[in-house]
C-alpha cells in the first residue's frame, strides 16, 4: 500500500524537499516486500498511469509524488508511464530511473586521476543507447553538491523532476534520459552541499550554447560532418614546422568583416572571404582570437564560458568544422587563441560551480586575477587539470586546428603576477613561481605533441622565463613557439622616435640578436598593440602621411626579414588609421587610396618572397642562418644582415632616416649579380621610387670582413631585400 505521508520517510521527504543525493534509491520500480512499488516524481501531473498496463499510480497526499504497489513481473525492465498535465495534455515517457549507471569505473578513475585526455567523450550531454532505448546521458563533476539535477525545455526547468546519480566518491553525476533529442535546452541545478544554495550552472562540457545573451547549453547531436582535409592532416604529421615558412594573419570573426547590415557573417560565409583573402595576401595561416562561447562582446573572447563550444554568434559547430576544413583544403593553417589562464565569473559559468572554489582556489589571493575581474583555475586539482587537457584535444581532433596558442602564460606561472606584496601566497618552497601550473604547461605540451606531430603549442609569455620553448626532459616548459614581446616593444618604441633621434637608440634594434636564438620565437604585430590607446600601427609612426606609411613599410620589411616566425593583425596591412575595435568591420575602405593600397600590396610580396627564399625561414631559430653585415652604424641608423640556408644567401638593408644613402656599400660573401628582390620604397607600394634598378653586381673588393662588396642606393625610410641570382 502507498505511504500515507512522505514525512514518514525521510528519504521521502529528502525527495520531495529536491536534498536527496541518490535518487534512484526512491524513484523508479523498487521491491517492497512481497510487492514492488514504482514511484515518480512529476511536478504538475494531475494522474499518472502504466502503459503498458493501465494500471494507475496513487498520488502521495499533498505532493507531487505517485506510487504503484503489485506484482510486477509481467513489467517490461524499462516501462513507460503516461501522465496527464494540468491542461490535459498527455505525455509518454519511459521512465529514467530504471535505468542502470552508464558510465564506465576506467574512465572516472582516469578523470579523477587528471590523465583522460578525452574526457568530453562522456562528461557533458550525449546522444546515448541504453537497452535498446536512445535518449541523453548526462554528467557533470560537482563533487561539493547535495542533489544535481538536469533541468531544460524538456521538464520544465523543474529540478526536481530529472535529479542525477552521484557516481561514488568520484563527483561526477549522471543521469540517461531516454527520448530526449538534439536540440534540446538544458543546464544543471546544483544544490551545494556546504551552503544549501541552489546554482543553476551551463555545461561545463557543453559543446553548443545559446546565442548570448541566453546562456542555455544545447544538446548537441553525434558529429557527422564528413571532412575532406585527409591530405592536409596527413602532412601536416611530417611537417618540420622548425624550418618551414610560417606568416599568420591574426583575426578576430566578429570584426574583419561583416554583412552590409552590420550583422556578423556565419561561419561558411567567413571560410570563403578570408581564404581568398589570405590566399591572395600569401599568409600560411590564420590565427583566431578565441571562438569558445563567452558572454561578452567586448572581451574578444578571452572570458570564456564554453571550452567545448565554438561560439553560436557564427553559427554552429558543424559550420566551425567547414571553417577548418575549407581553410585546410585550401592550404591555410588555422591556429586557435585557448585561454587556460583564468574564466570569467559570470554566474552561469564555471565559477564556485558546486558552491565551492572548485575549478578555481578558495583564497582569492590564489583564485582571482584582480586586474581581470576574473578567477585562476587551480592547477593543482586533477580533474581540473584534466577539464583543460581535454579541451586542448578536443580543439585539435573535433576541429583539426593546427595549434594553441596559449593566451598570458606569464600570468600562469607567477604566484605574485600583478599582486601586491600582501596579496600571493608563496609555494611550499617559499618562492613565487606557481609549481602546479608549470606541471601542468609541462603535460600539455608533452602530451599535444607526443599525440598530434605537427600540431603546434604557442606561448604568449611576456618575461624572461627561461627555456619556455625548451622540452621539459632538459627543463624547458615544452612551448612549440613563444612570442618575442621584447623585440616587439623595443622595436614600436624604436620607430615612434623621430628619426632625428633615432640615432641614440641604435641598441633597441640590436639588442634583440643577443637572444634572438635562445627561443623558438614569432614576431607578434598583434591586436594588443593597436587597442587601449595605442593607436593604430600606421598612428604609431612619426612624421608626415608619407613618412608613416613609409615608416610602416620599412617596418614589415624588417620583420620579414629578421629570424623569427611571423604574425599580423587584421587591418595592421592596409594602415587602418583608427585603433582596432571589436564592435564594427574593419575600415576595408581606405583601399581606395594609393598609401594603403600600396603597404597592402608591400605586405602580399612580403609573404611570397618569404615563402620562396628558405635563407628567409630555415633557420629562424637558429645562429647558423644569421650573420651581421653591420650592426653599429648608428650615425646614420641603418642595419645591413645576411639570412642564410646552406648555399642560399639573403642580404636585407635598412635604412631608418628620411635621407637617402648612397652610395652605400656593403660586404657580401660572394661575387656575382644580387636582384632585389623587395624594395619597400617602390613607387609600387607608395614609395618615392629610388633604388637600384632590379640589382646590383659585387666588386672584388673587400669589405667588413668579406671578400667582395655591392654599392647600393638605400632609399629613405625603407628596407631592401637582395639575393645573388647564383643562390642555390
Amino acid at each position: 500500500m502507498p505511504q500515507e505521508s512522505p514525512t514518514m520517510d525521510p528519504g521521502l521527504r529528502e525527495l520531495l524537499e529536491a536534498r536527496h543525493s541518490d535518487p534512484f534509491a526512491v524513484l523508479g520500480r523498487h521491491r517492497e516486500g512481497p510487492e514492488d512499488v514504482i514511484r515518480t516524481l512529476l511536478p504538475g501531473a494531475r494522474s499518472v498511469r502504466i502503459e503498458e498496463t493501465g494500471a494507475e499510480l496513487e498520488r502521495v497526499a499533498d505532493t507531487d509524488l505517485f506510487e504503484w504497489y503489485g506484482i510486477g513481473d509481467h513489467l517490461p525492465v524499462h516501462y513507460r508511464l503516461t501522465w496527464v498535465d494540468a491542461e490535459g495534455a498527455e505525455h509518454s515517457v519511459i521512465d529514467p530511473y530504471t535505468f542502470g549507471p552508464r558510465l564506465a569505473d576506467f574512465d572516472l578513475h582516469l578523470f579523477r586521476e587528471g590523465r583522460h585526455w578525452h574526457a568530453y567523450n562522456f562528461l557533458g550531454a550525449h546522444v546515448h543507447e541504453a537497452d535498446g532505448e536512445t535518449g541523453v546521458l548526462f554528467s557533470v563533476w560537482a563533487p561539493n553538491a547535495e542533489r544535481v539535477s538536469v533541468v531544460g525545455s524538456f521538464n520544465q526547468w523543474d529540478g526536481r523532476r530529472h535529479p542525477m546519480r552521484a557516481r561514488g566518491d568520484s563527483g561526477v553525476w549522471e543521469l540517461f534520459v531516454p527520448g530526449l533529442h538534439p536540440g534540446e535546452l538544458y543546464k544543471f541545478e546544483i544544490r551545494s552541499r556546504v551552503t544549501g544554495e541552489v546554482l543553476l550552472k551551463s555545461d561545463p562540457y557543453g559543446r553548443r550554447f545559446e546565442v548570448r545573451p541566453d546562456t542555455a547549453t544545447v544538446i548537441e547531436g553525434p558529429c557527422r560532418y564528413e571532412w575532406g582535409d585527409d591530405d592536409w592532416m596527413r602532412d601536416r604529421e611530417e611537417w618540420e614546422w622548425l624550418h618551414a615558412p610560417l606568416a599568420a594573419y591574426e583575426v578576430h570573426l566578429g570584426s574583419w568583416q561583416r554583412a552590409e547590415d552590420g550583422s556578423f557573417l556565419d561561419y561558411r560565409e567567413l571560410a570563403h572571404r578570408l581564404v581568398d583573402y589570405v590566399t591572395r595576401m600569401g599568409f600560411t595561416h590564420v590565427e583566431l582570437m578565441p571562438v569558445s562561447e563567452h558572454p561578452l562582446d567586448a572581451s574578444w573572447g578571452y572570458q570564456i564560458t564554453g571550452f567545448y563550444a565554438p561560439t553560436s554568434r557564427f553559427g554552429d559547430p558543424d559550420g566551425f568544422r567547414y571553417f577548418v576544413d575549407h581553410c585546410h583544403r585550401n592550404g591555410i593553417g588555422v591556429l586557435l587563441d585557448w585561454v587556460p589562464g583564468h574564466f570569467p565569473k559570470d554566474p552561469h559559468g564555471l565559477a564556485r560551480f558546486d558552491g565551492t572554489g572548485l575549478y578555481e582556489h578558495e583564497d582569492p589571493r590564489q583564485g582571482e586575477h584582480r586586474d581581470w575581474g576574473t578567477l585562476i583555475f587551480n592547477y593543482g586539482r586533477p580533474e581540473v587539470r584534466n577539464f583543460l587537457l581535454s579541451s586542448a584535444f578536443f580543439w585539435l581532433e573535433e576541429f583539426h586546428v593546427d595549434g594553441l596558442r596559449v593566451d598570458a602564460v606569464a600570468s600562469m606561472l607567477y604566484l605574485d603576477y600583478s599582486r601586491g606584496a600582501d596579496d600571493w601566497v608563496p609555494n611550499l618552497y617559499g618562492g613565487r613561481e606557481n609549481l602546479e601550473a608549470i606541471d601542468f604547461m609541462r603535460e600539455l605540451n608533452r602530451v599535444v605533441h607526443e599525440r598530434h606531430p605537427g600540431a603546434l603549442v604557442i606561448a604568449e609569455e611576456s618575461t624572461s622565463w627561461p627555456q619556455v620553448t625548451r622540452p621539459p626532459y632538459v627543463g624547458g616548459l615544452g612551448f612549440s613557439m613563444k612570442w618575442n614581446m621584447g623585440w616587439m616593444n623595443d622595436t614600436l618604441e624604436y620607430m615612434a622616435l623621430d628619426p632625428i633621434f633615432r640615432h641614440y637608440n641604435h641598441d633597441h634594434l640590436t639588442f634583440g640578436l643577443i637572444y634572438a636564438f635562445t627561443e623558438n620565437f614569432v614576431l607578434p604585430f598583434s591586436h594588443d598593440e593597436v587597442v587601449h590607446g595605442k593607436g593604430a600601427m600606421v598612428a604609431k609612426m612619426p612624421g608626415d602621411e608619407w613618412q608613416k606609411f613609409a615608416n610602416l613599410r620599412l617596418l614589415y620589411t624588417y620583420m620579414y626579414a629578421y629570424p623569427g616566425k611571423k604574425l599580423l593583425f587584421m587591418g595592421n596591412e592596409i594602415g587602418q588609421w583608427e585603433e582596432w575595435g571589436e564592435e564594427r568591420g574593419l575600415r576595408w575602405e581606405v583601399l581606395q587610396h594609393g598609401f594603403h593600397n600600396g603597404l597592402q600590396s608591400l605586405v602580399a610580396d612580403l609573404n611570397r618572397v618569404h615563402r620562396e627564399e628558405p635563407a628567409l625561414f630555415r633557420h629562424d631559430f637558429s645562429e647558423e642562418g644569421f650573420a651581421w653585415i653591420d650592426c653599429h652604424d648608428a650615425d646614420q641608423s641603418t642595419l645591413s644582415f645576411l639570412r642564410y640556408d646552406g648555399g642560399r644567401l639573403v642580404v636585407g638593408a635598412f635604412n631608418f632616416t628620411p635621407v637617402p644613402r648612397a652610395p652605400f656599400r656593403l660586404g657580401v660573401p660572394r661575387g656575382g649579380h644580387y636582384r632585389e628582390l623587395i624594395n619597400s620604397d617602390s613607387a609600387f607600394y607608395g614609395g618615392s621610387d629610388l633604388g637600384n634598378a632590379g640589382g646590383v653586381t659585387a666588386s672584388e673588393a673587400p669589405w667588413m670582413g668579406h671578400p667582395y662588396s655591392i654599392t647600393l642606393t638605400l632609399p629613405p625610410l625603407a628596407g631592401i631585400i637582395l639575393r645573388p641570382s647564383d643562390s642555390q
